[in-house]
């Protein structure tokens, strides 16, 4: 038992991770790593959530909802900065905290990301393919049914076939390298941001005060049971809005391909995280400033919705457009750092080894994996039910990472290097960030956290039947013994 013990717990070398990344190719700048946060953060989520949250839970107040979640992603994302910072190896999360917790912890945060990852590709490639063939209908192009939409039903779908064109599609891009994928992702993004303040300056000429008034509505319980306004409501919409904010996980999975990582990943995850809480408070205020904003219930596309009636046709279009051009571009940032987090567990040999080894310096045979999984959840099979699964694996991680601080600290300047960013306030933000992540995890239904429990347990039989013997840990001690 105390031999089970200790391969659980020990604790991997710094400089092993950085021997076996070193083969990475560090072409990604600040500039990169802004657009593939922003591209991922503000994603289609800005033109359905902000309508969705005030009509349900808060009202007016679903700025408030959104500012209180940027709080709390920003408490971690100070904890990410710092981490990415000190170790910029592949695998953010998962590699972080095999070096200052041990092998074990870093599998249960690891296998909480990968949960992100693998439904959050599914998710965005159907949500992609919905409003593609939504913006081509009135072209007259239609699929026939059973290639329009996954096996959900009635509906007569068998398979998603604009999903897999667009996974298959983003998986070439990726498979080019880094630095060219970067490029594209630039150019995506700009696009994006562009439309974005265009819908901010057209509604703000369409604006009713009145409508902010009052800005907290009184509380009452929704018929499902769940809170609109008064404190309760925002808080309510916190849970549900948190989703929104996990990308700059994207940014430091990818770290190990970061140039000058000590400057470029702390202006990464904070400079997109910024730019996104600003663009979401915008358009929260716009939009529920144009129309009351129990006139948002139930409305699948808001934003579009407010500008076609307050005579903006046009413009709506051109944002249904650039909802579709977000969505390919939180794919690509998905799918970059999806694969970087499998490469690292094959790196490790806790999933097979052939995971992580690199073709032409690139960690393409992870990105296989990835894509076909992706394909299989996001073109076959109905997944909506496991919608929350995704903010519940990432805040677990999060709150990893945040209490990973305090075991970092005393290894900064001697195993592990010195970073040129510290979280500030420290020892108190660590344990605010970490609190903040378990009161938004706490927020989310019974359901959620069954389903995130039934996924650990899976992931733990995966770590003790297979993980933990064939760890390179544990086999390269085995060697050291037997010579």
């Amino acid at each position: 038992m105390n031999k089970v013990f200790a391969r659980m717990f020990r604790k991997e070398d710094p400089l092993v991770y950085q021997d076996k990344d070193s083969h990475l190719i560090r072409s990604l700048t600040t500039k990169d790593f802004l657009a593939l946060g922003v591209g991922t953060i503000v994603s289609t989520s800005i033109f359905t959530l902000p309508g969705v949250v005030a009509a349900q839970h808060a009202g007016p107040a679903v700025a408030l909802s959104f500012l209180a979640a940027a709080i709390v992603a920003g408490m971690v994302a100070f904890a990410y900065a710092e981490m990415s910072a000190a170790m910029p190896y592949a695998g953010s999360a998962y590699s972080w905290i095999n070096v200052v917790f041990g092998e074990f912890w870093g599998w249960v945060a690891g296998w909480a990301l990968l949960a992100e990852y693998f439904i959050a590709v599914a998710f965005v490639a159907s949500g992609l393919s919905a409003n593609l063939q939504g913006l081509l209908a009135p072209t007259g192009f239609q699929l026939p049914k059973q290639l329009a939409s996954a096996s959900t039903g009635n509906n007569g779908g068998l398979m998603d076939l604009t999903a897999i064109i667009v996974v298959l599609l983003v998986a070439l891009l990726l498979s080019r390298g880094a630095s060219q994928t970067a490029r594209v992702e630039n150019t995506l993004v700009v696009l994006k941001v562009i439309a974005i303040l265009v819908f901010i300056f057209v509604g703000l000429s369409a604006i009713h005060p009145s409508n902010y008034v009052p800005f907290i509505p009184k509380y009452h319980p929704n018929a499902d049971g769940t809170a609109f306004g008064g404190w309760q409501g925002i808080y309510a919409g916190v849970s549900e809005i948190f989703l929104a904010y996990i990308g700059f996980d994207s940014i430091a999975a990818n770290s190990a391909e970061a140039k000058d990582p000590q400057k470029t990943m702390p202006r990464g995850i904070l400079g997109s995280l910024v730019i996104a809480v600003v663009l979401f408070i915008s358009v929260a205020l716009v939009l529920v400033g144009m129309f009351h904003y129990s006139l948002y219930a139930n409305n699948a596309e808001p934003v579009g919705w407010a500008l076609r009636q307050s005579g903006h046709g046009t413009i709506a279009t051109i944002v249904q457009g650039v909802a579709v051009v977000g969505m390919f571009t939180a794919l690509i940032g998905m799918m970059l750092a999806g694969s970087r987090l499998l490469y690292s567990f094959g790196r490790d040999g806790l999933l097979p080894q052939w995971l992580g080894k690199l073709t032409h310096n690139l960690p393409n045979r992870a990105l296989v994996v990835l894509t076909i999984i992706g394909i299989a959840l996001g073109a076959f099979f109905p997944f909506t039910f496991l919608a929350q699964l995704i903010s519940a694996g990432t805040l677990i991680a999060f709150m990893f990472v945040s209490v990973g601080i305090y075991a970092l600290r005393p290894r900064e300047g001697k195993d592990i290097p010195e970073p040129s960013f510290k979280m500030p306030w420290y020892p108190i933000l660590p344990a605010l960030g970490f609190l903040g992540a378990l009161a938004i995890f706490w927020g989310l239904d019974i359901q959620a956290k069954i389903y995130a429990g039934g996924w650990f347990l899976f992931g733990m039989l995966i770590y003790f039947i297979y993980g933990m013997t064939h760890s390179t840990a544990t086999i390269d001690k085995e060697k050291v013994h037997e010579k």
